[in-house]
């Protein structure tokens, strides 16, 4: 009884992912007519729809995207399970190619990496530094790595990192002679540092909160990177003022190198996301790193 229940919920995941019950057939090895069954029958037992059928697609009722944030994690964990035990047999080997943004890398992953690749000296780890919506499939990527916000819907996702608050942060000598600034439109009339996103080519905002709202300012600067390290290097070199992770230009604002300013508007965003599009026929190397990279808090 428990089996066929967590084949049912296997087969109803795999449809919403699809929104096709002809491509999640497919993807699944049965016939489409026995693969509607499944679903059907499983409503019935429910007792409830869980999704919405039309001729040209399928998605999840209200229900069932309640099911799915439920069952989705579920089926990862006893997945996982599963591989833990095959490493036993099978010592994870392979390569692993990453796409993750600069401050992912810097703050989250090669931390973990440090110890990962001591574990598991059969593992080779590829890494590329993307800000964009990066397919997967196309760059011949096996995991990404971004802002909760920004994964796509249909991939799996597993948070490696807590929320990132942002900071606005300068040197003593470049406030010399200047009062802080009391909102973020008075940034204007400061020299601030600025970071283009390589993958876009548009200058990256500088959001802040307040009331419950976002607001969004772009800043004049006479200096523009394409790094967050050479942010942060021109901002301790008294240049301008920066917006950076908190946590990345933390040490530098307790030995008073940088004075963080305009704090009761800081912007918080959610946290790092480890994605990859599919549960199936994991490598037990993707299954080590992903253990590795799983965030408790």
């Amino acid at each position: 009884m428990i089996g066929g229940s967590l084949r049912d919920l296997n087969a109803f995941v795999v449809v919403a992912s699809e929104r096709s019950f002809t491509r999640a057939a497919a993807r699944l090895g049965v016939s489409q007519s026995a693969l509607s069954q499944t679903v059907r029958h499983l409503e019935e037992r429910i007792g409830i729809r869980l999704l919405n059928r039309t001729t040209r697609n399928v998605s999840a009722t209200e229900a069932g995207q309640r099911l799915l944030a439920r069952v989705v994690p579920a089926l990862e964990e006893i997945d996982l399970g599963i591989a833990q035990l095959g490493n036993l047999l099978d010592r994870p080997s392979g390569t692993i190619r990453i796409s993750a943004d600069e401050y992912a890398i810097h703050s989250v992953i090669w931390p973990a990496l440090e110890r990962f690749l001591t574990t598991f000296p059969e593992i080779n780890i590829e890494l590329s530094t993307d800000y964009g919506r990066t397919d997967l499939a196309r760059g011949h990527f096996d995991v990404g790595v971004r802002r909760g916000n920004l994964v796509s819907k249909d991939m799996i996702a597993v948070r490696i990192a807590p929320d990132m608050p942002m900071a606005v942060v300068g040197a003593p000598s470049c406030l010399d002679g200047r009062a802080r600034p009391k909102r973020p439109p008075d940034l204007s009339d400061y020299p601030c540092i600025n970071l283009r996103l390589p993958t876009h080519g548009e200058l990256l905002p500088w959001t802040f909160t307040k009331a419950g709202k976002d607001l969004r300012v772009t800043n004049p600067g006479r200096l523009v990177f394409t790094s967050i390290a050479q942010v942060r290097q021109a901002c301790l070199a008294g240049f301008g003022l920066a917006y950076l992770p908190r946590d990345y230009v933390e040490p530098h604002i307790e030995a008073g190198e940088l004075i963080e300013m305009l704090a009761d508007c800081r912007k918080t965003f959610e946290g790092y996301h480890l994605y990859y599009p599919s549960r199936r026929q994991r490598p037990p190397a993707l299954g080590a790193l992903l253990e590795t990279l799983r965030y408790h808090g």
